[in-house]
């Protein structure tokens, strides 16, 4: 009988090791206690950090994996997901909260995908971006019809019509001439992101938190999980003439990496156990993506900022049909989207990538990334390090800096790992005189500035 009670007690103990996961949705407190939960299992490759807080107080959480949490290596990119931006489309946040457990899980079992994934990426997740938002929603019966209870922020503002509408520019510079890329935020952003000045179009404390965010960290990749259809949405968001939903559409408000969004949006279109077959929610999409113009048009939204700001790539994921799906469907849904979430993220390490130096080996940050006949420059990190994402192909490629000559070279790119393409840059003869010394560099390689006597107010 001591036999059998010890296999017992062992299948037991191998059923308790496997038995599936709980699939529940998490209000608040419960969303902290998971994020701390995955840390405490793998202390060595993540790390939970705030952005800042909802009108309400609550944390803007992220949790982040990396082998070397907190810090960024030089070369190794950084890669983003946000989840819940409108309170009550929540299957993103589900799922975000569900990705960093397999993660952690898998990293911890030797999954050699996974493994890989973790010491090559800098993973950041937040699962939700509008915690207040998302309390309402939860609060509600799931037999009460509130389509939109709980979208909004707790003072009412829509978050992703809540951006510098930095689209109206780029039009403009399309036809007049000028960038479509790292354009500065406006002025009247800077001083309601500097001062907190209370507005009419006053930017929320979620928006701001995300702002400095995406300032603070070179993001390369990025996608922001919505709900209410099933379509991956690439930009532009925006098009010349508003347009709203519902009505026909038109064609397409195309970025200069156009196909390049596609790629990326198909990618987690096909990996999905079903956004690629078209018809969803009553609606049809070829191939499960979509122009976010050419769907309907929206002003002041995330993803667009992130691309005309940023070096960052950014898709909106619409990922279930009912915002706020029922419990017993989460399993289902974590299921058909968990190789879309990890295969997205695989998509950062595709193009070209390098680092910028001087000719004296110091890093060059701020030094811009060009390609030709892709209208759309990216830059170097603190590090001088850049990521250009690319298809596959032969590519001419242009490095700049203020006061060096630029240097350019052919570079052929293939569907594997990225092309590591260094640049040198040699200071700029035109910018020196002949009689004039070069300054003495100051700390880390850096120039100090010629001391000059201060002038009278005019």
């Amino acid at each position: 009988m001591s036999g059998l009670l010890s296999i017992f007690l062992r299948l037991l103990l191998l059923f308790k090791l496997v038995a599936p996961v709980t699939f529940r949705h998490r209000r608040y407190d419960d969303l902290v206690r998971t994020l701390y939960k995955v840390h405490n299992e793998c202390p060595y490759i993540t790390r939970v950090y705030s952005i800042g807080r909802s009108v309400k107080g609550r944390h803007l959480y992220v949790m982040e994996f990396s082998d070397y949490p907190g810090i960024h290596e030089p070369l190794e990119p950084e890669v983003k997901y946000v989840g819940n931006m409108h309170g009550n489309e929540v299957l993103g946040r589900e799922l975000l909260l569900q990705l960093s457990e397999f993660l952690c899980e898998e990293f911890r079992n030797g999954n050699q995908r996974i493994v890989q994934l973790v010491e090559s990426t800098r993973i950041h997740i937040m699962p939700s971006m509008n915690p207040d938002g998302y309390e309402v929603a939860a609060a509600q019966s799931p037999d009460i019809s509130g389509y939109l209870v709980g979208r909004n922020n707790a003072n009412g503002v829509d978050l992703n019509r809540n951006f510098p509408d930095l689209n109206t520019y780029i039009y403009y510079n399309e036809k007049h001439g000028g960038p479509n890329h790292h354009l500065p935020l406006p002025d009247n952003w800077k001083s309601q992101l500097h001062h907190q000045a209370l507005m009419s179009s006053q930017v929320e404390p979620e928006t701001r938190a995300v702002i400095h965010w995406i300032r603070s960290f070179n993001f390369v990749l990025s996608a922001n999980l919505h709900g209410g259809a099933v379509v991956a949405n690439y930009p532009y968001d925006k098009s010349l003439e508003h347009r709203v939903r519902g009505f026909r559409r038109t064609a397409s408000t195309p970025t200069p990496d156009d196909k390049l969004f596609q790629k990326l949006a198909k990618v987690y279109s096909y990996a999905h156990g079903w956004m690629h077959q078209g018809w969803n929610c009553g609606d049809y999409f070829p191939d499960g993506i979509t122009n976010g113009a050419s769907w309907y048009s929206l002003s002041k939204g995330m993803q667009d900022f992130n691309y005309l700001h940023t070096n960052c790539f950014e898709i909106t994921l619409e990922l279930s049909c009912d915002k706020f799906p029922r419990q017993e469907e989460l399993q289902r849904e974590w299921l058909g989207n968990r190789e879309a979430l990890i295969q997205f993220l695989e998509q950062v390490h595709h193009g070209i990538k390098g680092i910028v130096l001087d000719e004296n080996n110091n890093n060059l940050p701020e030094a811009v990334i060009s390609v030709s006949g892709i209208n759309h420059d990216v830059t170097s990190g603190d590090h001088g390090d850049y990521f250009r994402l690319l298809l596959p192909g032969t590519y001419i490629v242009t490095a700049t800096a203020p006061g060096f000559d630029p240097e350019t070279v052919s570079v052929t790119v293939g569907p594997g790992e990225p092309k590591l393409v260094n640049f040198q840059l040699k200071r700029s003869i035109s910018q020196v005189s002949p009689t004039q010394s070069f300054p003495s560099a100051g700390p880390g390689g850096r120039v100090l500035p010629k001391q000059v006597k201060p002038q009278a107010a005019k």
